[in-house]
């Protein structure tokens, strides 16, 4: 079977390349557009590939109801609306336009998640490289299928959702007409217990699915997102932020503009250390190979002589031949003369005697 692999903006993105890093701007914008452009402009000094929106208003995401039901009880967000908290988290859509300008000007990707169809006409018009399905909006058959009528590369995020769930939304995306999909194993925690993510479910996903996979990580620092790439892991969303005390509602789970240089440096040095199965002697080891332990002549002898047990020793350095041929050696004669300290050689040897 063929490697899976998407491409975004020429970017691909596979197993066989340098994970895409997805910094998730989310609500970390804090009601300010220069909050949102200097977080793009931190993502693009870190070496991140993507900045991610989430693109929706409270209206177009839940209703303006104050019943139980649409009340979070619990976690970050204790006590509020839905819409009371999406009124606060979601980014004007006037901003969108001014965002993808200056994200072109950092050489950077931009995308989102958009939550209704509306959305995706507003994205649509901005020439959305890709898109992005929440983990929430999986079970969202029609939404996945009207992004996949777009032709563009989609990732799906799969919180909370089963094995069952995550078929049928990729089920959905074909049938949409995508061609270049991607899922994202994801614990749709805020923030997430590293214990919850269960990273071997990563290659049982790529097993199953065949599909590009990386991980959505809501964990509080970056070890669970670079041990993903030793995975499997080809994408790591990570949400980002310019001061996690910044008050916003997403700022405390994440990321630091120091943290993301790190995430960007460090899941890149364990996907080059990866490498492919080799046990050829590597380029760093060739200078060292002399310092490993070969047969030496710890005493001067003649030729002719018997080599005897207390004539060679198992030493450092290796230019003599290696210790697997002491016995063979022990008991030979000599063919000519050699001095205490000389490496042990074929042409030293009588190997007929």
């Amino acid at each position: 079977m063929s490697e899976a692999k998407i491409v975004i903006a020429g970017r691909e993105i596979s197993s066989s390349r340098p994970p895409y890093i997805i910094a998730e701007l989310s609500a970390n914008h804090n009601g300010k557009l220069e909050t949102a452009l200097k977080i793009v402009d931190e993502a693009a000094r870190a070496g991140a590939d993507a900045v991610k929106l989430q693109t929706y208003r409270p209206d177009t995401i839940t209703l303006d109801c104050d019943s139980e039901e649409f009340k979070i009880k619990g976690g970050l967000w204790d006590g509020r609306t839905l819409y009371e908290l999406y009124e606060e988290a979601h980014m004007p859509w006037e901003w969108h336009k001014p965002i993808f300008e200056h994200a072109h000007k950092r050489s950077i990707q931009v995308f989102s998640s958009p939550f209704d169809p509306t959305a995706v006409d507003l994205l649509e018009d901005l020439n959305a490289p890709a898109y992005k399905i929440a983990s929430f909006e999986a079970v969202d058959l029609p939404l996945i299928r009207y992004v996949a009528s777009t032709g563009k590369p989609m990732i799906i995020s799969t919180g909370m959702a089963d094995a069952e769930e995550i078929q049928e939304a990729i089920e959905a995306a074909r049938e949409g007409g995508c061609e270049q999909l991607a899922i994202l194993h994801c614990v749709s925690g805020y923030p997430a217990p590293a214990e919850d993510y269960n990273l071997q479910t990563i290659p049982d996903m790529i097993r199953r699915y065949g599909l590009v996979t990386g991980l959505s990580d809501h964990t509080l620092d970056n070890t669970t997102a670079v041990a993903s790439v030793a995975l499997g892991a080809a994408i790591i969303e990570k949400h980002f932020t310019l001061d996690r005390n910044g008050g916003g509602p997403d700022d405390s789970f994440s990321l630091e503009p120091k943290e993301l240089v790190a995430l960007c440096r460090d899941s890149k040095t364990v996907w080059s250390a990866l490498g492919a199965v080799d046990y050829g002697r590597k380029s760093s080891e060739q200078g060292n190979a002399q310092f490993r332990r070969s047969l030496y002549f710890i005493k001067t002898l003649q030729k002719g002589d018997v080599i005897t047990p207390d004539a060679i020793r198992s030493v450092r350095p290796g230019f003599g031949l290696p210790p697997k041929f002491y016995d063979q050696v022990v008991g030979k004669r000599l063919d000519k003369d050699v001095e205490f300290a000389s490496p042990v050689s074929q042409d030293s040897i009588d190997w007929s005697s």
